[in-house]
């Protein structure tokens, strides 16, 4: 099942092989197509990733408000993403896809007989067996790294191993003046200023630097800033890559550093074109929000007219002839100003002494 996964991956980057004849420059350009069959996954992950990071101050708010409640703080995070449609999941899964590479390319890097130039175990058995006729010592080197080792020294007899195997590849891996097949962390034992070896050295160090930029890169184009926690995440990706480049073969490291590159152009670029594009869609839906509480004040007045109208057309209401008033029951009640001063039994010299 593992060979069927890589078998995409080997033949995309022999194919690269036979054009440039680099194996650093197959390598880069392997990771710059795969970036590009990505690229439209990466879109949609971005896309949202930007819509998330105009969210942060927002987020920072609720987190502030309902810092003694995290659940009240979950629910309301996501009535927040609901009312602004993001999804948080879908701009995370998309991010790892290029992570699925590093385990094939790996496979093919450090099998080059059975991955890279795809031959069979009998196949190789063969060429070892080739090779050992010529002087080639198979328990002198790491187990683990014995296709390499055995590409090596095909490609150093190349005379006489070319007709060992059908589909055998004169690989070089010599890039820059640097040995991709050498694993960095092996020259301390015997270091020497040679430029094959500060270049080694040099691979890991700029594929942390180049992972750091990459991270920084992508926070300030989706729009998100480095607090809290963050920063330490942030300089874990780093860390790990430098340990990773210093582990694994060379070549590795020129994939790490060219695939960090690419993230960085593609970041600043698809950031950018997703900030304006967002804006628009916003600027859009504030617009037809103005025209709608426009519409609305509009046949509010216009129906405060026509009611006006309408009240206007009315007949109005005739006054009594005469204009005499009638006495209400409160005048009839008055006595010396006194309201409601008189019963229903009123006599007024009822009090009054009788001769």
């Amino acid at each position: 099942m593992g060979n069927l996964i890589t078998l995409p991956f080997a033949a995309l980057l022999r194919w690269m092989y036979a054009i440039t004849q680099s194996y650093g420059v197959a390598i880069i350009l392997f990771s710059l197509v795969l970036k590009l069959v990505l690229l439209p996954f990466q879109m949609k992950s971005k896309r949202s990733m930007v819509r998330m990071g105009r969210l942060n101050d927002k987020q920072q708010e609720l987190q502030k408000q309902y810092a003694k409640n995290q659940q009240k703080y979950q629910e309301e995070l996501a009535k927040l993403y609901q009312e602004e449609g993001v999804n948080p999941a879908s701009g995370c899964l998309w991010s790892f896809l290029p992570m699925l590479v590093i385990i094939p390319l790996y496979q093919i890097i450090y099998r080059p007989i059975t991955h890279f130039m795809g031959l069979s175990e009998t196949a190789m058995e063969t060429v070892r067996t080739a090779a050992a006729a010529l002087g080639y010592d198979a328990a002198a080197g790491n187990a683990a790294y014995e296709q390499i080792a055995l590409t090596e020294f095909v490609s150093s007899h190349w005379d006489g191993m070319k007709d060992a195997a059908e589909g055998l590849i004169n690989v070089n891996f010599n890039f820059l003046g640097v040995d991709l097949s050498a694993t960095p962390g092996t020259v301390f034992g015997n270091f020497s200023l040679t430029p094959g070896v500060i270049g080694l050295i040099l691979i890991p160090v700029l594929a942390a630097v180049t992972q750091y930029l990459t991270t920084f890169i992508t926070m300030k184009s989706n729009g998100q800033t480095q607090q809290g926690s963050m920063k330490v995440i942030n300089l874990m990706m780093p860390l790990f890559s430098l340990w990773w480049c210093f582990s694994m073969p060379a070549a590795m490291g020129i994939y790490w550093i060219a695939n960090s590159v690419f993230i960085m152009v593609q970041e600043a670029l698809l950031g950018r074109f997703y900030t304006r594009k967002i804006n628009e869609e916003e600027a859009e839906r504030a617009a037809k929000r103005d025209a709608a509480r426009q519409l609305r004040m509009e046949e509010a007045k216009k129906r405060a007219a026509e009611q006006r109208e309408q009240e206007a057309r009315r007949p109005k209401k005739q006054t009594q002839k005469g204009g005499e008033k009638k006495p209400s029951t409160t005048e009839a009640g008055r006595v010396d100003g006194r309201p409601y001063a008189r019963g229903r039994s009123y006599q007024a010299d009822r009090y009054e002494e009788k001769e």
